[in-house]
């Protein structure tokens, strides 16, 4: 009872429910904008994250084997007592080198067969490391097992293709033991007089 009247108990709740919020003059925000935007920040968030991660997988495919290479020389060095001041640099430097002796003995051999080994040899594991991140990529999506592995083998091909491709990209055989005389010429242009 208040002020000398009561008020039945229903008449309460529906006149809270229904003015809740409410404030004369006051524009009206709705929840489902504020839900409604996240959901699309979140989706734009999330394609372009997982655009960047394939980006950066596709960037770094050649350099699955120096990694590779380098980790596990650390790993060694860490397992021999070097411990993980001296470890670190050890697998930099040998990933380093891995890289560089790959590049320049690929630039170096003219015989096309070696050269298609050693950009095997970078493609190779380039294509599983792309085989099981694309794989974990389909596994967030939720398909079936057999689209999983059929993205997962996609991505795979198409990584290890990355890593040979931008192995062979820019490397030329080098000229070695190849004399001036040697070098290919151009062809000569025919002269022609103008008599006028």
């Amino acid at each position: 009872m208040r002020n000398g009247f009561s008020l039945p108990l229903l008449a309460v709740l529906r006149y809270t429910s229904s003015r809740r919020g409410m404030v004369e003059g006051a524009a009206v925000a709705a929840f489902v904008m504020e839900t409604t935007t996240m959901l699309v920040i979140g989706l734009i968030l999330s394609v372009i994250g997982i655009g960047f991660f394939c980006w950066l997988i596709f960037t770094l495919a050649v350099y699955a084997l120096p990694f590779f290479v380098g980790l596990v020389a650390g790993l060694a060095a860490f397992h021999h007592g070097a411990g993980v001041v001296g470890a670190f640099p050890v697998g930099i430097v040998v990933g380093v080198l891995t890289l560089v002796v790959g590049q320049i003995a690929f630039a170096a051999l003219p015989s096309p067969v070696l050269r298609a080994a050693i950009a095997a040899l970078f493609a190779i594991p380039a294509a599983i490391a792309g085989y099981h991140a694309t794989f974990a990529l389909a596994h967030i999506g939720g398909p079936s097992e057999f689209w999983r592995d059929t993205l997962a083998w996609i991505g795979a091909l198409i990584t290890g293709g990355t890593a040979w491709a931008r192995m062979t990209m820019f490397a030329e055989p080098l000229a070695i033991g190849r004399t001036s005389g040697d070098a290919p010429r151009s062809p000569a242009l025919p002269t022609t007089s103008i008599q006028g």
